[in-house]
């Protein structure tokens, strides 16, 4: 290359092609005797984003020995997958029809072919290699949202609706502190209330007698996850329905303690692979989210366990498509992915990266300029506007916040399993 400037002579000589699982080699390395592995995706819709952490888990666990999978999702849902996963006697024998019956808005997050392919494949690894250890041993899938969030979104719709309907509206802004945010953080903070002024209360002890009324089919020692976050229920509700940043904090906060106490529950060797949304996974510190003192999982598990103990992989893409809906509680729809934001990272990225697909693995204390400025950073949730897709880009410094990036210059939606049309992306070379 000719004439290059510093960013775009590092960007060149950095990126990796991402063609084959093999070429994860470099992640691997880096990744190296780390106890807790976050891996991002930059919405909840994308096919590439899917596939490539799945394959990148895969390897984790059957050549590295990884003791269990961690994802942004209900607790309680992932119950029964995690009961197929790992054979437990009476379970479903295939994950897929487990995810099938997963309905709730928004289905399409978990209940897609990614999912169940990365499912069907951890129950075969189980019973194939881990046969001699009782169900609740072997490799599972755990959500780390104990306290339920989208069964508590949903209850309190249903609350409103019947109650309250001329306030969702209002509250629908306070659905914004649960989404990956994209806007200036002082206007993410939302100081909108889910419930009005003297609901509170009932609204509490709904979501409240959620928690007293499901039953449990859990082994004991998986009881005491749940057991020891019962005393923060109701401080994460109340927050919750106040709206606002400390609804996210608090979140990522219990993600965060309920990661711990898997990993207590798996043992003093256990390892973790963690999946979220980049604004979950990513440190927080190294973004605009920290202006609004807002944390993130990916700051509290380095911050507890020691960054050299940890390792997050952030995924951008440039343009494409990407399973969305326009509203809360809308329908999923096939949206447009519209070229990147002048003088963001996907920008600069789609500029200088020859690759289609591409891994940069970032070294230890970095100084290259394009790791090291800040710029705005894609980050879709499962409520989209590509007309307003400029409002989606996070301030970022890039080697602050993940170790690793993988790179998609063109992204295609995934493949949800409730029957509707979705129209797919560009072909690319993917893993199974």
């Amino acid at each position: 290359m000719l004439n290059e400037t510093p960013d775009e002579a590092d960007i060149y000589g950095a990126a990796l092609p991402l063609e084959y699982e093999s070429d994860l080699d470099p992640l691997l390395a880096r990744i190296g005797g780390a106890r807790c592995v976050l891996l991002g995706a930059a919405s909840h819709g994308t096919h590439e984003y899917c596939a490539w952490r799945a394959a990148l888990t895969r390897r984790l666990i059957a050549e590295h020995g990884f003791s269990f999978v961690a994802v942004e999702w209900d607790w309680r849902d992932c119950r029964q997958i995690r009961r197929s996963v790992t054979g437990t006697p009476e379970a479903p024998q295939d994950p897929r029809r487990v995810l099938e019956a997963r309905r709730r808005w928004p289905a399409w997050v978990w209940a897609n072919e990614e999912t169940a392919r990365f499912c069907r494949w951890l129950r075969e690894h189980n019973l194939a290699h881990n046969s001699e250890l009782p169900p609740h041993r072997r490799v599972g899938f755990y959500g780390l949202d104990v306290y339920g969030l989208w069964e508590s979104l949903h209850t309190v719709h249903a609350y409103l609706t019947e109650h309250h309907p001329d306030y969702l509206g209002i509250a629908r802004n306070a659905y914004r502190c649960f989404d990956p945010y994209g806007e200036n953080p002082q206007v993410y903070a939302w100081k909108s209330r889910l419930v009005p002024e003297g609901c509170e209360a009932e609204a509490l002890e709904l979501l409240t007698g959620l928690r007293r009324t499901a039953g449990s089919d859990a082994v004991a020692e998986e009881l005491d996850v749940e057991k020891n976050a019962e005393a923060g229920a109701a401080r994460y509700y109340r927050a919750m329905l106040e709206g606002g940043p400390q609804a996210w904090n608090l979140r990522d906060a219990h993600m965060a303690d309920t990661l711990d106490r898997l990993l207590a529950l798996h043992g003093p060797r256990a390892r973790a692979v963690v999946w979220a949304h980049n604004t979950h996974v990513g440190d927080a510190r190294a973004t605009a989210m920290a202006d609004s003192g807002m944390v993130s999982l990916g700051q509290l598990v380095r911050e507890r366990h020691g960054r050299d103990r940890v390792a997050v992989v952030g995924f951008a893409g440039g343009h494409g498509n990407v399973i969305a809906a326009s509203h809360w509680d809308g329908p999923m729809e096939t949206m447009p992915v519209p070229a990147p934001m002048h003088g963001s990272l996907e920008e600069l990225l789609m500029r200088e990266v020859e690759l289609d697909q591409a891994l940069f693995v970032f070294a230890d204390g970095p100084d290259q300029p394009w790791l090291t400025a800040r710029r705005g950073h894609r980050a879709i949730g499962v409520v989209y506007d590509p007309d307003r897709d400029h409002r989606q880009f996070v301030p970022t410094t890039l080697a602050d916040r993940y170790d690793a990036l993988c790179w998609f210059s063109w992204t295609s939606p995934l493949s949800p399993l409730h029957p509707q049309p979705v129209r797919r992306g560009e072909a690319q070379t993917l893993p199974a």
